[in-house]
């Protein structure tokens, strides 16, 4: 379990292939220093477990479903990353509830900066955008955001902001993205798990004619 309260922002060292899958090194000392085998990770949202570390760097597998579904397939050697190692028990919970379980990916459409801020509008899944509101939570490449504007129902193409502060910007990734950019979202988990309950929700069948319920 996660915070997305990035840590450090690391960098993609070497990619080699491992079945249908990939091993990553990544170079992030202040992760790496302590890292144990067999505990995760979040690489820019996605959860991943320590298979080996040096003292700057660690190594870990990414299955070709995880590739396949996360921006980070498209990652290359030099592609920099946000860290955070899991949440211990009894920490604050500085940002909100995330799994590193990575719903779909997003593109950036528009940067705006500011003096200060910076208002980046991203792409939707359209399975998605019933999920995400109005200054709700969400997980974009790992970062803990709140969300600033959302897209109307009816759009024919979902959308959402973010505002950036200045140690956002500097502190992760997100301070350097582009439009044409590809994002890992994960959406808040309670409104994933609203939906879901809704879905088994039983219909209301109309009253016999004649006769009342």
């Amino acid at each position: 379990m996660f915070t997305g309260i990035i840590e450090e922002i690391g960098e993609i060292t070497a990619i080699a292939p491992s079945g249908d899958g990939w091993r990553l090194t990544v170079r992030a000392p202040r992760a790496a220093a302590d890292a144990v085998h067999g505990e995760s990770i979040a690489v820019s949202g996605v959860c991943l477990t320590v298979v080996g570390s040096t003292d700057d760097t660690f190594d870990t597998d990414v299955m070709k479903q995880t590739l396949d579904v996360a921006a980070i397939g498209g990652a290359v050697v030099g592609t920099r990353v946000n860290i955070e190692k899991a949440m211990p028990v009894g920490a604050r919970l500085g940002g909100h509830i995330v799994q590193g379980h990575v719903d779909g990916v997003g593109e950036v459409l528009e940067v705006r900066p500011g003096a200060q801020w910076s208002v980046l509008r991203i792409s939707l899944p359209a399975d998605l955008a019933p999920l995400v509101v109005d200054k709700g939570s969400i997980s974009v490449d790992g970062t803990s955001l709140t969300v600033s504007a959302v897209s109307d129902p009816g759009a024919s193409s979902a959308w959402f902001e973010v505002s950036l502060i200045p140690e956002t910007l500097a502190a992760t990734t997100l301070g350097a993205r582009a439009v044409g950019d590809r994002v890992n979202l994960e959406t808040d988990i309670l409104a994933r798990h609203v939906e879901r309950l809704l879905a088994f929700r039983p219909t209301t069948s109309a009253a016999p004619e004649g006769g009342s319920r």
